[in-house]
């Protein structure tokens, strides 16, 4: 008797690299992919990180390594669906009284959401690397709290003020800086000057282009069925390929958002924006468990494989 192909719970946004996943085009051999649509995405990391709630889960990176330092049961596949651009996440305001990078230090920065949030890791990492900024040398503010409940901040991180927004804090001047934070206000403006054009130069000079969320699975459900890791890998591998094809013959002008980003990537490097796997992305996975240790996100440094499952080591696409 032939077994039973698995039916999985699965969340992750719809976006062009899993487009073909979420459609039906393609499926994972061995197994049936049922999603299940989160309005807010990261409301379905912290029901994942606190209840394993999905079989497989999108799930922004610093929160999967901070949750698995706490002995959460689920494993990371090396499938980078999103990346940003993070030199422009920095902002302020004129009230704030600051006209560079440094003018931070002694200060109080806001950060949205929790210290864990990946885009304000890779922010303070720049600070820190381009701008001389140590991440103990700023009071971070929060507007959120944690995924991970177990987590504890340094005693540097402070949260907002009960009913205080970060907009509301900078526009008055007690914040420095926002990261992170999506503020309507015409006054507000990046920190960084020219984030794009530095950003673009630290991708060409360094690779940089950082990675934000990655895919994990319950350990449970990988024991149970082996080979999942490999077949989940390869059908979020084809479904990127098909779309960084579609990306190469775009109008890029027409394209918005991630796919207009990417674009612009894949023009200026020449090479795929979003490759799969641990060779491909070993300077910048190492960076980020750099910075991770750095902001005492992580209580040790982990080596890069272990946070991977065996099986996909060796995948690239």
């Amino acid at each position: 008797m032939t077994a039973k192909e698995p039916r999985l719970t699965t969340v992750t946004r719809t976006q062009g690299a899993n487009r073909a996943l979420k459609d039906g085009t393609i499926e994972p051999a061995g197994a049936e992919l049922d999603f299940v649509e989160v309005p807010v995405l990261v409301h379905a990391f912290r029901r994942m990180v606190r209840q394993l709630e999905f079989d497989v889960c999108e799930m922004a990176v610093t929160t999967y390594l901070c949750a698995r330092s706490f002995g959460v049961g689920f494993t990371a596949l090396p499938i980078f669906l999103v990346r940003g651009l993070h030199h422009g996440a920095i902002q302020t305001h004129p009230a704030a009284g600051v006209s560079d990078p440094r003018h931070v230090v002694g200060r109080k920065v806001g950060v949205n959401r929790g210290y864990t949030v990946t885009t304000g890791v890779w922010a303070r990492g720049i600070l820190a690397d381009e701008y001389g900024v140590a991440p103990e040398a700023v009071t971070w503010v929060l507007s959120g709290d944690e995924h991970v409940e177990q987590y504890r901040p340094p005693a540097n991180v402070v949260a907002a003020p009960e009913g205080a927004t970060l907009a509301e804090l900078l526009a008055a001047g007690e914040l420095a800086a926002t990261i992170g934070a999506e503020i309507d206000d015409p006054d507000v403006r990046p920190l960084i000057p020219d984030p794009e054009g530095v950003a673009m130069t630290a991708l060409t000079d360094r690779g940089l282009y950082p990675i934000n969320h990655l895919i994990v699975v319950r350990d449970d459900v990988l024991a149970d069925h082996p080979g999942l890791a490999v077949s989940l890998f390869e059908a979020f591998a084809e479904a990127k390929q098909r779309y960084v094809e579609d990306l190469r013959h775009a109008d890029g002008s027409s394209l918005t958002g991630a796919d207009r980003l990417n674009h612009t990537v894949m023009q200026v490097t020449g090479r795929d924006p979003l490759p799969y796997g641990l060779d491909p992305n070993r300077d910048i996975l190492e960076k980020l468990l750099d910075y991770a240790l750095a902001q005492k996100i992580l209580p040790s440094r982990p080596a890069l494989k272990d946070v991977f499952a065996e099986e996909t080591w060796s995948l690239q696409a």
